[in-house]
């Protein structure tokens, strides 16, 4: 059974971002597009490893009309180990709108995908308490869908996403229950897990808090928090926080964050790099290096 990796992903909620443009980009033009190149020691989503604690890449474009509506596309590189079948590649794609003042009160509201081509996992959805034996063996996929909202104040932004797929990168009955089964040393929990019926995690929440905080001309503060409540599933919610400085330097932003995360049940978000099991969960220091075109 291949196991499945939990959350989080930041998602592409800059499909959010702000909007305005400059002058002399108004004269000339009613959109702006921006193309960001970011190197990183470790791809995370929601403070969790997406790429094996290993070195990752993304790149994002994103288009802004000064009416207010944003598209996004983002291809991050993620671990094959992970997403076990898929081509080592996240996928996400969003558009949305947003309205107010940047510098004060600010609203915006979207929809989002987040897909990984071709990768899935297979697990039992069933578990035959008679026999002692897994049942109903299926194939699930990763991809997931959202609705976005946010509101803001200056550099404070708060953003809630609605999970409207039919599982949110997989989470149902067989990956939560499977992988307790197979990796937890008492499979109590699993059973009872597989004894609530057969679930998926459409309905979940996603929930996240930002700050940002200019030192001087050159170099931000960064603070995040963020909380995931996930439907039907409670050993998947778990919270998580960064705190990370950037400076801009030779058209570089170059950025170090502490990132940790507060997980119920570690066992779903453990990923086997062979035979060795190896937490993405972890607390660290991630740098990166990127720069906008």
């Amino acid at each position: 059974m291949s196991l499945i990796r939990v959350p989080s992903a930041a998602l592409a909620v800059a499909l959010c971002a702000s909007v305005a443009l400059p002058a002399s980009a108004q004269e000339t033009a009613s959109y702006a597009v921006t193309t960001d190149v970011k190197l990183t020691t470790d791809q995370r989503s929601r403070g969790v490893s997406d790429s094996l604690r290993g070195p990752g890449a993304k790149l994002s474009v994103q288009l802004a009309h000064e009416s207010g509506w944003v598209g996004l596309a983002e291809f991050a590189t993620v671990s094959r180990k992970q997403f076990p079948e898929g081509a080592g590649v996240g996928v996400t794609l969003g558009g949305g709108y947003r309205f107010g003042d940047p510098d004060g009160w600010h609203y915006g509201l979207g929809l989002a995908a987040e897909m990984f081509p071709g990768a899935k996992f297979q697990a039992p959805y069933g578990f035959n308490m008679e026999t002692g034996e897994p049942t109903d063996l299926r194939s699930t996929r990763y991809n997931s869908a959202f609705a976005v909202a946010e509101i803001g104040y200056g550099n404070l932004e708060a953003r809630v996403m609605n999970v409207i797929s039919k599982t949110y990168r997989g989470i149902s009955t067989g990956g939560v229950c499977g992988a307790m089964l197979s990796l937890m040393a008492d499979p109590t929990p699993a059973l009872e897990c597989y004894a609530r019926g057969d679930h998926n995690s459409r309905g979940s929440w996603l929930f996240d808090l930002g700050y940002k905080h200019p030192l001087n001309p050159t170099t931000t503060l960064n603070l995040h928090a963020g909380y995931q409540r996930i439907a039907h599933f409670k050993e998947a919610n778990f919270s998580d926080y960064a705190i990370g400085i950037t400076h801009k330097r030779w058209g570089f932003n170059w950025t170090a964050e502490w990132m940790t995360t507060r997980t119920r049940v570690r066992e779903l978000y453990i990923a086997m790099d062979g035979t060795r099991p190896r937490a993405m969960d972890n607390s660290r220091v991630v740098l990166s290096v990127s720069r906008s075109f």
